[in-house]
């Protein structure tokens, strides 16, 4: 086994700053022999981000090249959207049975509460599409989509606490500190564009969200450059990334000066991150030419705006689709949408008709415009949000006035795009919508899965970190192979052996009761 570490960043020990000298020191020679050529091993190609040609994916044959994770940010209601429970419309306004009560887990506002009162969806559903997926009228404009989406209804969660699940959702954990699954993704595969980030985050909705958290994007112990970039919804797209008046003229010197006394650095310490300022200096210099080229819309059609329901300068979420769309045609690897105010603890009809007026149309123009440019086939496009929400009122009830509260032992999901199945309903729920049934889909399972599409076995991609390897799903996750294309190819071993049951491509359908 060789080493691919250029020779100018491994310091002799006479040369090497002293807390780099004692920290490699204290963790011992066998660390530098095994655990550096052991990261370079499984990405030998030199530089941590370029790991193996994304066409061809890591461990096996790719199925997309890139994700939009679409992020309901406070735990969207399956039964609004996704999840038709009739019973619940049969008991409005019983109390939800105390047998149930003692298999789940509920918070203590609706603990406190007394009566749980069964609240039916003020909402209609019909079957769409050749599939026939049920989906309700709220997502009017997603429907003629059903036959491209795999709609998951049994996904589950650890907490039923917005900061945990979120944490979670993203980061494969509730420990703080994790690479996120952006982070993750570039990691793994590296960056189709040099003159943007190759992880982008982008946010609407309410401002004030206070479950929004740079931990969401963050790379955790990876490199830095992993970091998932926040473009802003007014002024300048990226921070500091507009040079001040005049400082054009001096960027080139200046540049060419800092990278100079950087590779001094790097020379003398040997300390890796160096290189990754370097890098951040010369995409920061890109980007001042590449961002406000990319955020200026004046060159989209009146009709496909008109289609999005977005204009040239708004902050919207039907803005951010199509800048996500933009990014995708330039080579951006992962894009994040996170779009808050869907904790609806009150007035759930009322709520639920306003955020979907403000995504509905948005979502289906997106699908619509990557379909016809030919790049949904390569990306997967998923939306979620971090739990579901409980079959029983929340607060004040009436029959047309309701909240629901948290519940994480499911809640509705779907994702589309390269090698997902679509037109397939998958997972099973009770007829009180309270728990699963049949399948199960744990966030880690479907960080496994996303991360299959891309060519990735997330049980292998791995970054060593205070003495331990670590992973997107931590100790879990599995691929849920039934939202899978039939062309999705079988995991195979390091001598090529087929690994585990054949994928058949089979789904489940439907309710239980």
């Amino acid at each position: 086994m060789t080493s691919h570490e250029p020779e100018s960043t491994v310091p002799s020990p006479v040369s090497m700053h002293r807390r780099l000298l004692l920290r490699n020191a204290l963790l011992g020679g066998g660390y530098l022999s095994l655990g550096g050529l052991t990261a370079r091993s499984l990405f030998a190609q030199g530089d941590e981000t370029a790991h193996l040609p994304a066409a061809t994916g890591m461990h096996h044959p790719a199925t997309a090249k890139r994700v939009v994770v679409i992020y309901a940010l406070g735990g969207l209601s399956q039964f609004e959207l996704f999840d038709e429970k009739p019973l619940l419309q049969e008991r409005h306004g019983e109390d939800l049975p105390a047998s149930l009560l003692a298999t789940g887990q509920i918070t203590t506002v609706t603990s406190r509460q007394g009566a749980l009162p069964v609240v039916g969806a003020v909402a209609e559903f019909e079957s769409c599409g050749h599939s026939g997926q049920r989906m309700s009228n709220h997502v009017k404009e997603l429907k003629r989509h059903a036959d491209k989406l795999a709609i998951i209804r049994t996904m589950t969660t650890d907490s039923v606490v917005h900061e945990r699940a979120n944490v979670s959702f993203f980061t494969g954990t509730q420990v703080l500190g994790r690479p996120s699954m952006g982070s993750w993704v570039t990691y793994g595969l590296g960056s189709d564009t040099k003159d943007l980030p190759e992880f982008v985050v982008m946010l609407s909705g309410r401002q004030d969200a206070s479950a929004v958290n740079s931990r969401m994007w963050g790379p955790g112990f990876l490199p830095g450059k992993h970091q998932g970039v926040q473009f802003r919804s007014k002024g300048d797209p990226v921070l500091y990334v507009n040079p001040p008046k005049g400082a054009l003229e001096s960027r080139d010197g200046m540049l060419e000066g800092l990278e100079k006394l950087n590779e001094i650095e790097a020379e003398r310490t040997g300390d890796p991150s160096v290189h990754t300022r370097i890098s951040a200096y010369e995409k920061a210099a890109r980007m001042q030419l590449s961002v406000p080229d990319l955020v200026d819309l004046k060159n989209e059609k009146d009709e496909l705006l008109e289609a999005y329901g977005a204009d040239r300068k708004d902050g919207s979420f039907a803005r951010n689709c199509v800048l996500a769309r933009r990014l995708l045609e330039r080579g951006v690897r992962f894009v994040q949408m996170i779009d808050s105010g869907w904790d609806h603890h009150e007035n759930m009809p009322k709520a639920i008709e306003t955020k979907t007026k403000q995504t509905d149309k948005p979502i289906a123009a997106f699908l619509d415009d990557l379909h016809e440019r030919g790049l949904l086939e390569e990306t997967v496009v998923v939306f979620a949000g971090e739990f579901g929400r409980t079959p029983y009122c929340e607060g004040r009830f009436s029959k047309n006035s309701y909240g629901r509260d948290h519940n994480n032992r499911l809640g509705s999901m779907w994702m589309a795009g390269g090698g997902v199945q679509g037109g397939v309903t998958h997972g099973v729920t009770d007829e009180w919508g309270w728990a699963t049934v049949q399948d199960e889909v744990h966030v880690n399972d479907v960080q496994a899965t996303l991360l299959h599409t891309l060519g990735i076995d997330h049980e292998r991609l791995t970054h060593r970190s205070q003495g331990r390897d670590f992973r997107l799903t931590d100790v879990a996750g599995r691929v849920v192979q039934q939202v899978l294309g039939r062309a999705e190819v079988q995991p195979k071993n390091a001598w090529g052996l087929p690994v585990g049951p054949p994928n058949t491509g089979s789904t489940q359908n439907g309710n239980a009761g």
